[in-house]
């Protein structure tokens, strides 16, 4: 029997703009139909600002597959308009983070600390958008205290916990980044910059960031690198290894995702300590006499934002870090196009979108 998709609110417009990748380098804004409540658990957000992620640019070059046209976007913090029926955690007028991966938050899996891989769940994938439809809300979504912070920074720093903040601090835990622990980090993106920021405040005594980029070496320094290395594959493992007795760091987080980088992350840790990779895996293949012969704990994947949520946002709030300092630009949702160019171009760390 069919049935007939419930109206919008009457305060809800029935179009919107937002992004959409047709092929590679090909990225346009166009009239979108504005997304309804599918399921009881759902919520509709209206975007407060949204964001161009790294792993957008792998389609985007086309690196990953891109079999047809799509609507972009996975970061996202805005005030909630709409619930399904079954929604209890969150209201109406509620100032919302979310995670880029969508969980139930009750699930063994996620009850474990890994809501990236709840059972039930899935990831977002329209929020470079107006608004957008966040599937098991009350296990994804997080209310921010005291509602919609007035400074523009303070949004940004919060949009940052949605995902580069979450998947940094969940690289530095996966390497048990600690209190007097070195610890190294392999990209200068968004994600190894915030990695270099969450290893500092767990306590790191010493981090090593690993860049080429004097704009990006800057804002490592910034969030707490004490030393920087320019150096890549076997001679940025030298380095590290010659500030570091010739043992390597403790910990290591990888936050590129190719072949090269793995290999150096694996390399530049001390043997018995532990690598957190969570760069997006492309043609990553591990051989294993390395595996066998450097014996390194490896653990990392999609990070659990959900679980780090609460935590960040309390830090955030109470100016403890600034993650928002790696959107280096900000421009209105239509010039999304270029903001996708300027960070392929590197010359954006990340592009922050106001609809």
């Amino acid at each position: 029997m069919s049935t007939t998709p419930p109206a919008l609110p009457t305060s809800m417009p029935t179009s919107m703009r937002g992004v959409v990748m047709h092929a590679p380098g090909e990225v346009t804004v166009e009239d979108r139909e504005v997304p309804r409540i599918v399921e009881p658990t759902d919520a509709i957000l209206k975007i407060e600002v949204a964001c161009i992620c790294g792993s957008d640019l792998w389609p985007y070059r086309g690196i990953s597959p891109l079999a047809a046209a799509r609507p972009m976007g996975h970061e996202y913090i805005g005030t909630v308009v709409e619930v399904g029926e079954e929604v209890t955690s969150v209201k109406p007028g509620d100032f919302v983070v979310g995670s880029f991966c969508v969980s139930d938050n009750t699930c063994e899996i996620c009850e474990d600390g890994f809501q990236s891989r709840c059972i039930h769940g899935g990831f977002m994938g329209d929020t470079q958008a107006q608004y957008t439809r966040v599937p098991l809300a009350d296990g994804t979504l997080v209310v921010v205290p005291g509602g919609k912070p007035k400074d523009p920074d303070v949004v940004a720093d919060l949009l940052a916990a949605s995902d580069v903040l979450g998947t940094g601090w969940f690289g530095a835990v996966a390497a048990k980044a600690g209190p007097g622990k070195t610890v190294a980090v392999v990209g200068d993106g968004a994600v190894g910059l915030l990695a270099i920021l969450a290893a500092k405040e767990l306590g790191a005594e010493r981090v090593i960031a690993m860049s080429r980029n004097p704009q990006r070496q800057a804002l490592a320094k910034e969030f707490g690198a004490t030393d920087i290395v320019e150096e890549r594959g076997e001679e940025g493992v030298s380095r590290v290894k010659d500030l570091t007795n010739g043992l390597g760091a403790h910990s290591v987080v990888e936050a590129v995702g190719t072949q090269q980088s793995m290999e150096q992350a694996i390399g530049a840790c001390r043997p018995g300590r532990h690598v957190g990779f969570v760069g997006v895996s492309h043609g990553v293949s591990l051989p294993g006499g390395l595996l066998f012969g450097t014996e390194v704990h490896l653990h990392g994947g999609p990070a659990p934002v959900r679980r780090f949520l609460p935590d960040l946002i309390d830090r955030v709030l109470a100016g403890k870090i600034n993650p928002g300092r790696v959107f280096d630009q900000r421009i209105p949702l239509d010039e999304a196009p270029e903001g996708y160019k300027a960070m392929d171009e590197r010359r954006a760390i990340k592009v922050l979108l106001e609809p």
